[in-house]
């Protein structure tokens, strides 16, 4: 499952980085909400993903290499994507749900490995 976990936060970082790329250049294709809450500029919301993309990306190598301490940064990282796609959600919903579904997967895999 950490295998799996790892190239999931390989992927989804990746995908991370193009929606980051995306939001920066302000393609059409996101929503805009007037009256949301947590309302950033979309190039902000861009770096947001760019960078935690960058990193989760980073991280879920070294997991697939097997490394303890990426487990623990994986879990902290994907958190924070977690939370930064639930504040991103009326920008890209369908999107912003897939990611979350998946960051929550990631975590529950690297969270209740143990080493033999």
């Amino acid at each position: 499952m950490v295998l799996f976990a790892g190239v999931i936060m390989l992927v989804s970082g990746i995908l991370e980085v193009f929606r980051g790329i995306m939001a920066i250049a302000e393609d059409d294709v996101f929503v805009t909400t007037p009256r949301y809450v947590f309302r950033f500029d979309l190039t902000s919301w861009g770096w947001i993903h760019l960078v935690i993309g960058a990193l989760v990306a980073l991280v879920g190598f070294f997991v697939i290499k097997g490394a303890a301490w990426a487990r623990i940064i994986g879990i902290f990282l994907v958190s924070l994507g977690l939370i930064g796609n639930f504040l991103d959600l009326p920008y890209y919903p369908l999107w912003s749900v897939v990611i979350i579904a998946l960051d929550v997967f990631v975590i529950w895999a690297l969270a209740v490995y143990r080493e033999e």
